[in-house]
């Protein structure tokens, strides 16, 4: 579905070690927020700040660190959302000029660009031994298939409304419970085959494949869900003797490299202002990444994993104002049943203790 362009180069985040990697394995070297700073000298009725001017940065850092850790982590993951939706709108502009193979590989050399440095100063401290590993062929595959998500899903943010976009990405843990049995030998009880079975069910409300409306963007779509949780499958099997640092270097390395050659082959000349998107997405996808990494650390999973779903709140607010997409109530009922099943499914894992994985990268 064709939208018209936005007005003007999209504004950049500064991002600082970031982690394209799936957040089920953050590296130990993405720090927590800031140790509470001291308010050592202040006196008990030291005066406020003059008038104009703001809480220096130690001030508001220590505001910040007051707040509750679920607080602080929902706010991570709201920015998290907030990002990824500005980034498929960027998607969804430049895709209109570029293909999606194109776009996918800035993704991720900016993601490569933005990781190198914290990489290489590790090496250079800790020796390459670091990035040894057994597992190199697992490696291969998780970048593959890695690359493989990240073209699907901006292609389906490219012909789709960027409502129901979303709202498929989240069929996600949907086929994580699939691949749990086929690939983990996990046991999976009746009640979480059963929300999965709902969940898929809204996915065909929300498509209505028998009406003749049926777009094969949705296909692609949920190639995408179904790529991500193949990833995530492949980072459960790496050895436990992996460390992040390894499995983040072979992912952005790898993903740049395998997205190099298909972007190549479909290369289309670009214009300044093409650059300039096509950089914003790659930061805007990497920082977005960091700040739910973020969010899972500071807060608890089954606290923070919510709302992650006003990524459907943001995407259908800037669907509408910059390309006219009012979603139908088909697709509002779909969605709607999508997020429960996925709700349920999240607090079922967080019952039994198990360790949430925040959504991955799109």
């Amino acid at each position: 579905m064709p939208g018209r362009a936005l007005h003007g180069p999209a504004r950049t985040h500064r991002v600082q070690r970031v982690s394209p990697l799936p957040p089920s394995s953050p590296p130990p070297a993405l720090a927590s927020p800031p140790a509470d700073p001291a308010f050592a000298g202040q006196a008990a009725g030291e005066r406020a700040p003059p008038a104009g001017r703001g809480l220096d940065a130690a001030a508001r850092a220590a505001v910040w660190q007051r707040l509750p850790a679920n607080t602080r982590g929902a706010a991570w993951v709201l920015l998290a959302a907030a990002g990824f939706s500005t980034m498929a709108a960027l998607v969804k502009d430049l895709g209109q000029a570029l293909p999606s193979l194109q776009i996918a590989f800035f993704r991720c050399a900016v993601g490569l660009a933005v990781v190198a440095p914290l990489v290489m100063r590790v090496v250079v401290r800790a020796g390459p031994e670091v990035l040894k590993s057994r597992a190199w062929k697992l490696h291969l595959a998780r970048a593959l298939v890695g690359i493989t998500a990240i073209g699907c899903g901006f292609y389906a943010f490219t012909h789709l409304p960027l409502a129901t976009a979303t709202a498929i990405t989240f069929t996600t843990p949907l086929f994580m419970v699939v691949l749990a049995v086929l690939v983990l030998r996990e046991i999976v009880r009746w009640q979480r085959w059963t929300a999965t079975m709902v969940g898929f069910v809204g996915v065909l409300v929300m498509v209505r494949p028998g009406a003749g409306t049926l777009d094969p963007a949705v296909l692609v779509a949920l190639m995408q869900a179904l790529a991500v949780a193949t990833a995530l499958v492949l980072v459960k099997k790496l050895p436990q003797a992996e460390s992040s640092l390894t499995i983040m270097a072979y992912f952005t390395v790898l993903s740049t490299a395998a997205a190099a050659v298909p972007a190549a082959v479909v290369w289309q000349p670009m214009e300044a202002h093409h650059w300039l998107l096509a950089l914003a997405i790659g930061l805007f996808g990497v920082g977005s990444q960091w700040a739910l990494i973020m969010g899972y650390r500071v807060g608890e999973a089954s606290a923070v994993a919510p709302f992650d779903y006003t990524k459907l709140l943001f995407a259908g607010l800037l669907g509408i104002a910059l390309f006219g997409e009012v979603p139908d109530e088909w697709t509002l009922v779909g969605a709607a049943i999508i997020v429960a099943a996925t709700v349920y499914i999240a607090r079922r894992e967080a019952g039994k203790d198990a360790p949430a994985v925040p959504g991955p990268d799109h």
